[in-house]
Parts: structure tokens; C-alpha cells; sequence
């Protein structure tokens, strides 16, 4: 009842806009009408809404209906709120554009496919049934023109065809053979990655003419659910909230900022089933009160013996005021223990003692205001979360995991902790609005004239705001920056700000402010996707903007949405402490895909799940670890033979390429990989009958190991690469397709003709092949039917070599060696498992084995005619493209800090402290001059030409040991 007197109370009778110290200014107010709320019980939901409901949960990997874990409504709440976005993504959604997805960039075509275009002209193969017709195109023609063009030169061949007479160019789109991408719509084709990807690797353009699909088939069910709009939970302005002026039977609410005493807190008691195994033990609680990772107050209570229940029964008071508590805020309670003090005869040496010899046991936060902006009331009691030990691979993730409003679900077993909030008599709601004209009033000072709501930033405030946003990311903020910042967040004007950097920016102001201008840049790169999610993290609530801007982006492209299913379900199962969040961005995704999207995500899931166990159940029969008998292989396709035969997807998208849709096994290629992981090694026929290419559909599955690190690599090489292309640099990376598809499972692609430098050197004269530097080279020739092909293998290997020197070193990836290190028949050359980034690289004996910079073999060079001090044309070249790169990417330093500093608290061992991201900006030599940097990469250059020879002798040892270093060899 309270907190619907609350919500009418937020309503004004009357709208008033008007500046009290302007008092001609005239009043304009709405009819004052007495009010009517009608509650309304919910109806129970249908049998088939409970299925469907059922069906969802399944696909996301967790129950969003499940409550028991909660203590408020957030869940529900945001559940329901999220209709109100999605019903809008869905009523402005174009059904033919979202049923092809037409995979398109907006940046204009780089000078080197400029180059491979005669006259701007290009051949297309456009195919009909057994038919095909090629037909010469303008690079600036649009879909609509090319069917035009084709079905004027096809007029008089329509019967041939198999073209009816009544049809006409409109009812027919162009389809990628092969793949499920379309061509469509009035952009140029120059704009389509498919058009740009063949241009690049040289093939001729095949398309299929079709009917287009049914935008049906992408109909979404209807919600059983009553909706929550945008204006449920939102509070109304102080004026409205204040009791000041008012008659003791009109209050019904307080507003925070008449509230002048200092926050407080009362802990009663911890209580957990089983102690832990220590002795002696005394224990504390420590409550702080944070926001984002600002601590704004803190305080202690006193020591005592540590048993399964401790009572202190104390207030905490804390040196802030409920007024000056921001949205946000939450209250961090940790359960430090320690031994029992000595007693010492040195001052002080007690306190000291104890202190060096505490450590934190259990964590847990409550938000202290909630999601409709009311102040927290009464007594709560939190299950929290276990330190992890060092050892244990949750402690990686702890720097994020601490962060969590959730609580332990793990209720039976788990340290509780009973606190007591203030209790007032009426709900306490934290404004939606300053006073009049606090607006940009910096350091407690008002501004003088301007309305209430002002938006317009004050131009001395906009240039102090624009070169915070032009700084480094990892340049410390002033005192007067940060103030600006803490302004900014408190009178919401966020217009200057891009939706998603508003979303993000209060938490960490230092380094999300900077995202930005990435996100400007980079809005339509589909790489930034696990990085922004990782962001996510950070908001205080289910609800925000930056949860919005990701659901709507996925609910109007199928690509988009793709990926996001599979990042946040790899999350969902990962990370217990942001699941909820996680699985409700996911439900309000689904809800909106629609029914196309959601079968093809079954058959995903159902395939993903299947191999898992056939992967769990191979592992146990087979403990060695690397050894494969003929035994294993054998029922491994036993195994799958059954799998298929029992129901089988007949056929599935691949997850890391959705492009491509995966039929039925090929039984007799399947196998076991000789790791420890017992990985399985996957050939699919292709399912769709247009595809011109005989090649299976190769696929590593993987069970044991966590693949985010590599996806967040590849991702950025994709982002390097883009990078590149503005230079007009095409380095020929090859960021093979990897994801994660759950908890440690996920697959990898296996890039077709390709084979790892070991097996090369081995295939000669075994593991003295590593010092063999012209193996290489004749194996590159023997594999080259011409001195053309073989030139232009050559070619390709100087780039692809020269992209993976610049960007291994950037990025700090070690643990390079020849089994990990590939090239394919065309002579691209390419790296593959990045478990040491960031400089973190193994060490023997506190020494390390990183020798180099980065890997520039004599056996390499060789390639590029050269060895020993000599140069070459080709050496030359080499330098000039890495020097190019190297230079592109400094011009880019501050996105690269940015996408690594969003995924700092994911997890990853290698990347858990700002430290680990000084490594860039040492790397990109940030601070000096373009000439120092340019001779700083060539020295790099050069100590790999003098080193060479050490990592040969790194490579014997790997190959003559047989050391895998849990790589495992993925070649055709």
C-alpha cells in the first residue's frame, strides 16, 4: 500500500515548468482529476506458455522464473520492463530485411580491392538450378541492378532457365552459394563482406538465384504477460517528493535529499553449517559502502572467536548522509578472519600482526537502492559468497565476481549474514531530478540562471570533458576531472554522452568514458560484441541502457543476434554470480528473434550437448595424455553412428559461422586428437546443395578447456584487421573461427590445406628439421603447381608473416613454438592457441622462455630469400609492411586499451590487473615520436635475426621431448 501511495504521489496533480526566481514566467498545468488505481490479478499462464516458457529456459541454459535466489522483484521486474523495448525493435522491423540479414560495412573499399577491380567493373556467376549465366557488373550496382542486368541478357534463355513467363526480377533475391547470406537490398555491392572477402582471396563470385525467404517463418509469439512500461519505477523530482511544505495527511513519500543523517547498518549476526578447518580463528565483519569501484565510506565491527554462529548485534554508522548516497550505491559486507592475536611487548605490534594476517572468507552486496529508486528498509538476510582459494580457477574472476548484487543460490550450505536497515514510515525514493538550477553546478556551487532539466553542457565544461575523453585510458584522472565526472552522473545529462558510454561510464569513469569514441569508430564491427558484454558486469541493475542497446542491435540483425546467443549462454554457464543478468538480456532476446532464429538455435544446442557427452565418455575411456589406440577411434564412431541414427539435427548452423549450415557426419574422418583433452575431430558434409566447394565442414570440439581467451584474440586481430584496411594494408590474417559454446566447451575451426611448421620440419628428416632452414621453402614449392602460384605463395607468406610479428608483439602472445605456428598451401601463415598474452609469458626457474620479440625464424627468412646479416627485396618489403602495421596500430592505442580494460574482471588468468594492460602502451612505445617508433620495431626486427637461432633450438627440444604444452595439432 505504501508503495502504491508512493507511485500516485509521484504522478503530479498538475504539471508545473517554471523557475521559481522568475516569477513572470507563466505556469502551465493540466486539469487536476482525481485518480483511480485498479490492481488487477495476473491470470495464470496457459499449459502451452508453460512449455514454451520451458523451451526458453532450456536454450538460454538456466530457469529465469526461479526466484528462490532473490529478494526483491528486480528479476521479474526487468523480465517485464524489457517487453517495452522489444515490442518497439519489433514494430519498426523491416520482415524481409530481417529474414535476409544482409551482411554489409559502411566503410569505403580499401585501395588494395580497388586494385584487383578492372574499370570498376567484376564477373558474377549467377546460378539457376543446373544453370548458371556470368554477367559483368558495376562495383556500384545494387542488387536490384544486377537482377536487372541479369534477367536483360537472360531474356530470350527464361525457358532454359526454367524461368516462368509471369515472374519478373522483383520476385526473386540473390543468394550467396552455399551459405545462407543474401545480397539484398539498394546498397552498393561493394558494400557486402562477401563481395569484399572474394575480391581478397582472389575467387570468382558465385550467387543462386532464389525465391526470398518467408518473413513468417519469423513470427513471434504473443506475450501472456501484462507489460511494464518505461514510466513503471520511475520516481518523480524532489519538489514532488519533499515533505517540506506539506500537510502531514499529503505525505506519503520522503525524498532521500531531505534526508540528512549519516547512513547506518546494523549487523546481528553470521551463521554458516560447517565451520571452516581452521583453528583459533577470530572474525570481523567489514562493511563498506561502494560505487562502481569507488569506496565512499567504510567501517568495522569488533573481533570475536570465530564459530558456526557469531552475534555482534552492533550499528555501523558511516561517515556519509543518505542524501549524498548515489544510485547505484551498494553495501559491501565481507567476513575477514584471522589467527588470535600474540600478545607482544612491542606497542602496537598486536594490531599489525592481525592485520598482516587476515584474509577474506565470504563477500556478499546489497544495492541500497533498489531498481524503482527507493532507499532499502528493514532486515535482509544474505547468503554470500566464498573467497576462492588461489588455486582454484573461479579465483581469476574474482576481481568481477566481487562486484555481483546476487547472492549465493547455494542457500543450504552457504555463510548468511543478518543485517537491519533504518525503517521509516514511509518509502524513502531517491529523486529523479535536482533542484532548479543545480543542474551544472560543480563543487557544491549552483549555477546561476537556466532551467530546470538544461542539457546543453556549458562550453568550458565541453572542452574539460573532451580532453578526459582524448587522454590515454590508463592516464590517471585529475581531482577536477573526476569531480566533472561525479557531477555529469548526479544531474543525468547524459546527452553529450552516445547511449552506450552513458550506460557504462560512471562506474569506472577512467576507462569506459574512452569507449565512446571506440564504439563511434567501431559501432558496426560485430567483434566489439564480447567486450561490450563483459561491460555489462558493471551496471548496478538488470535494466540499463547499455542491456537495451544490445538487445535491440540483436533483435534487428540475425548475424548479430546469433552471436549473442552464444557469448551470453557461455557466460550463463561460467558465471554464476551474473547469470540472472545474463539469462534475462537472453529470455528478452528470444522472445523477440523469433520462431526461424529459435529452431535453429535447438538444433545448436541439441548438437553442442550430444557431443559433450560423447567427448566426457571418450575422455574416460582413454586416460593417457596424448596417446590415441585404434580402440578409441573405433568407438568414438560407434558412438556417433548411434548419435545419428537416434535423432540427430539433421542438419545445423555452425556456431562460429552462421553463415554456414553443417549436415550429416562423416563417420569414417572422425577421430580423437592425441592431447590431454581427448578433443574430437569433426567432418560434416555440407547441407546446402548450392554450395559449389567438394571440402567437408571441419570442426574441432573441444571439452575441458575455456575458449574466451582465444575468441577475445581473434577478435581483436579482426579488429587489427580492420584497422589495417583503413592504411590500405591487407597483412592476410587468418582469425579462424572459434567459440564458446557453455561451461569449458566450445569449437574451433579447421582451417582447410593448413598444417603446423612442426610437421613439416618432422615430415623431413625428423626433429633435426628445426634447424633445416630451407624445409620451408621447398615444401612451400612442392606444394605451388606453378612459379606464379609459387611467387604469389611467397607474397602472401611476407604479409601474413609481417601482420602476426606486429600483432604477437602488441599483444604480448607467447608460448610461440613450431606446434603452434601453421601455414597453409598457399603460403598464408598463421597463428593458433593463445593461452600467454599480455607479456605473460612461461618462465622456467623465474627465467623465461621468451627469447624474442616475436618469431622471425631463420627458416622464415629463408622464404623471403634472405639469411644470416643479408637482406632482400623481399626483406625489405617485409620491414616497410611491418613498420605500416606497427604505426597503424599506434594511431588506434586507445581502442586497443579500452577492448582489453572492458575485459579485465572476466576471468582470463592472463588479464586480471591494469598492469597486465601497461604492456600495450610499452609495446606501442606511447609517448615518443613516430621516427623513435619506427626504429624501435626494426630494432625488434633485428633481435629476432640474432636470436633466431635460439628458438631453433627451442623447437628441437620440442619436437625431440614430444612436448605439446596442450596444443593440439590441427591439420587436414
Amino acid at each position: 500500500q505504501l508503495l502504491l501511495r508512493s507511485l500516485v504521489n509521484s504522478i503530479p496533480a498538475g504539471f508545473v515548468h517554471c523557475d521559481p526566481r522568475k516569477k513572470k514566467k507563466k505556469k502551465v498545468s493540466l486539469k487536476k482529476d482525481v485518480g483511480r488505481i485498479q490492481l488487477v490479478p495476473r491470470p495464470q499462464p496457459s499449459q502451452e506458455s508453460v512449455e514454451y516458457q520451458r523451451y526458453l529456459n532450456y536454450l538460454i541454459g538456466y530457469d529465469v522464473t526461479d526466484v528462490s535466489n532473490v529478494h526483491d522483484d528486480e528479476l521479474e521486474f526487468t523480465r517485464r520492463k524489457l517487453l517495452t523495448p522489444r515490442r518497439i525493435e519489433l514494430s519498426e522491423r523491416d520482415p524481409k530485411l530481417y529474414s535476409m540479414d544482409p551482411w554489409m560495412t559502411r566503410k569505403p573499399l580499401p585501395e588494395h580491392l580497388l586494385s584487383k577491380i578492372n574499370n570498376g567493373h567484376i564477373l558474377v556467376v549467377i546460378h539457376i538450378g543446373t544453370a548458371s549465366q556470368t554477367i559483368k557488373v558495376s562495383i556500384d550496382d545494387t542488387p536490384t541492378l544486377v537482377l536487372a542486368s541479369f534477367f536483360a541478357k537472360t531474356s530470350n534463355k527464361r525457358a532454359l532457365l526454367g524461368i516462368p513467363d509471369d515472374v519478373c526480377e522483383t520476385d526473386f533475391v540473390l543468394r550467396v552459394c552455399g551459405r545462407e547470406e543474401y545480397l539484398y537490398g539498394e546498397k552498393p555491392l561493394e558494400n557486402f563482406n562477401w563481395i569484399r572477402q572474394c575480391l581478397k582471396n582472389g575467387e570468382e563470385i558465385h550467387l543462386v538465384l532464389e525465391m526470398p525467404p518467408d518473413p513468417d517463418l519469423d513470427l513471434v509469439q504473443k506475450e501472456d504477460w501484462a507489460q511494464v512500461d518505461d514510466c513503471t519505477g520511475v520516481a518523480g523530482t524532489h519538489e514532488q517528493l519533499t515533505i517540506d511544505e506539506k500537510d502531514h495527511e499529503r505525505v506519503f513519500t520522503i525524498s532521500m535529499w531531505d534526508c540528512n543523517r549519516k547512513f547506518r547498518v546494523k549487523v546481528l549476526g553470521i551463521d554458516i553449517p560447517s565451520l571452516p578447518k581452521v583453528p583459533e580463528f577470530i572474525v570481523y565483519i567489514e562493511a563498506s559502502i561502494f560505487h562502481g569501484q569507488q569506496l565512499l565510506a567504510q567501517e568495522r565491527t569488533t573481533s570475536k572467536t570465530f564459530s558456526e554462529e557469531v552475534l555482534w548485534n552492533c550499528w555501523l554508522e558511516f561517515n556519509i548522509k543518505i542524501k549524498d548516497l548515489p544510485k547505484g550505491a551498494c553495501l559491501n559486507l565481507q567476513v575477514i578472519c584471522g589467527k588470535q592475536p600474540q600478545i607482544s611487548n612491542s606497542k602496537g605490534s598486536s594490531y599489525q600482526e592481525r592485520k598482516t594476517k587476515s584474509r577474506l572468507l565470504y563477500y556478499v552486496n546489497l544495492l541500497l537502492i533498489d531498481h524503482r529508486s527507493l532507499l532499502r528498509q528493514g532486515e535482509f538476510i544474505l547468503h554470500m559468497w566464498k573467497m576462492p582459494e588461489k588455486s582454484e580457477e573461479s579465483s581469476s574472476s574474482i576481481n568481477a565476481d566481487k562486484l555481483t548484487s546476487a547472492t549465493n543460490p547455494d542457500k543450504a550450505s552457504s555463510m548468511a549474514i543478518a543485517i537491519l536497515l533504518d525503517k521509516y514510515c514511509y518509502p524513502v525514493v531517491l529523486p529523479k531530478s535536482r533542484d532548479v538550477g543545480r543542474d551544472w553546478a560543480v563543487g557544491g556551487e549552483d549555477a546561476e540562471g537556466g532551467e530546470r532539466g538544461q542539457r546543453e553542457m556549458p562550453n568550458h565544461l565541453k572542452k574539460q570533458f573532451e580532453a578526459i575523453v582524448g587522454t590515454d585510458p590508463l592516464h590517471p584522472l585529475s581531482p577536477e576531472d573526476k569531480e566533472l565526472l561525479r557531477v555529469l552522473e548526479e544531474r543525468l545529462c547524459f546527452g553529450y554522452l552516445t547511449e552506450l558510454a552513458k550506460a557504462v561510464f560512471y562506474h569506472s569513469g577512467d576507462l569506459f568514458l574512452k569507449f565512446k569514441r571506440a564504439l563511434q569508430e567501431h559501432s558496426k564491427l560485430l567483434c566489439l560484441c564480447v567486450c561490450v558484454l563483459q561491460a555489462v558486469k558493471f551496471e548496478p541493475y538488470h535494466d540499463s541502457a547499455l542491456v537495451r542497446f544490445l538487445l535491440k542491435r540483436a533483435l534487428r540483425s540475425k548475424r548479430i543476434g546469433h552471436f549473442l546467443f552464444w557469448f551470453l549462454r557461455s557466460e550463463i554457464a561460467q558465471s554464476k554470480h551474473y547469470q540472472q543478468r545474463y539469462a534475462v538480456l537472453l529470455e528478452a532476446y528470444l522472445r523477440g528473434c523469433g520462431e526461424n532464429m529459435l529452431q535453429d538455435f535447438r538444433k545448436q544446442v541439441d548438437m553442442t550437448e550430444a557431443l559433450q557427452k560423447v567427448t566426457r565418455e571418450i575422455k574416460t575411456m582413454s586416460a593417457d595424455k596424448y596417446d590415441v589406440t585404434p580402440q578409441v577411434v573405433f568407438q568414438l564412431r560407434q558412438k556417433l553412428e548411434n548419435l545419428q541414427s537416434s535423432g540427430l539435427p539433421e542438419s545445423f548452423r555452425v556456431p562460429y559461422d552462421p553463415g554456414l549450415r553443417a549436415g550429416a557426419l562423416l563417420i569414417e574422418q572422425c577421430k580423437v586428437m592425441a592431447s590431454k583433452k581427448k578433443p574430437l575431430w569433426l567432418q560434416f558434409k555440407r547441407a546446402d546443395s548450392t554450395t559449389l566447394s567438394k571440402d567437408p565442414i571441419g570442426i574441432i570440439f573441444k571439452d575441458g578447456d575455456d575458449l574466451r581467451q582465444d575468441m577475445l584474440i581473434l577478435q581483436i586481430l579482426l579488429i587489427m584487421e580492420s584497422i589495417w584496411e583503413t592504411e590500405s594494408l591487407d597483412l592476410c590474417l587468418l582469425p579462424y573461427g572459434c567459440i564458446s559454446t557453455g561451461n569449458k566447451i566450445g569449437m574451433i575451426e579447421i582451417v582447410k590445406d593448413a598444417t603446423t611448421i612442426a610437421n613439416i620440419q618432422q615430415s623431413v628428416v625428423g626433429s633435426t628439421g628445426a634447424f633445416k632452414d630451407e624445409i620451408l621453402y621447398q615444401w612451400l614449392r612442392d606444394k605451388c603447381v606453378s612459379e606464379d602460384k609459387f611467387q604469389q605463395a611467397v607474397e602472401r607468406f611476407l604479409y601474413s608473416c609481417g601482420g602476426y610479428c606486429v600483432a604477437t608483439y602488441v599483444l604480448g602472445i607467447g608460448d610461440r613454438h613450431n606446434d603452434n605456428i601453421m601455414i597453409t598451401e598457399s603460403g598464408n601463415l598463421f597463428h593458433i592457441d593463445f593461452g600467454h598474452i599480455l607479456g605473460n609469458y612461461k618462465s622456467f626457474m623465474g627465467i623465461s622462455k621468451e627469447w624474442v620479440p616475436f618469431v622471425l625464424t631463420p627458416d622464415f627468412l629463408y622464404v623471403m630469400g634472405t639469411s644470416g646479416k643479408k637482406s632482400s627485396p623481399h626483406f625489405q618489403k617485409f620491414q616497410d609492411v611491418c613498420v605500416k602495421a606497427y604505426l597503424a596500430l599506434r594511431h588506434h592505442t586507445n581502442l586497443l586499451i579500452i577492448l582489453f580494460s572492458m575485459m579485465l574482471m572476466t576471468g582470463m588468468p592472463q588479464l586480471t590487473s591494469k598492469e597486465d594492460i601497461e604492456y600495450i602502451r610499452e609495446a606501442l612505445t606511447v609517448g615518443r615520436s613516430e621516427d623513435e617508433a619506427q626504429r624501435h620495431l626494426l630494432d625488434q626486427i633485428e633481435i629476432c635475426r640474432e636470436k633466431g637461432w635460439m628458438v631453433q633450438i627451442n623447437w628441437f627440444v620440442h619436437l625431440v621431448l614430444g612436448i605439446k604444452q596442450g596444443v593440439e595439432k590441427r591439420s587436414t
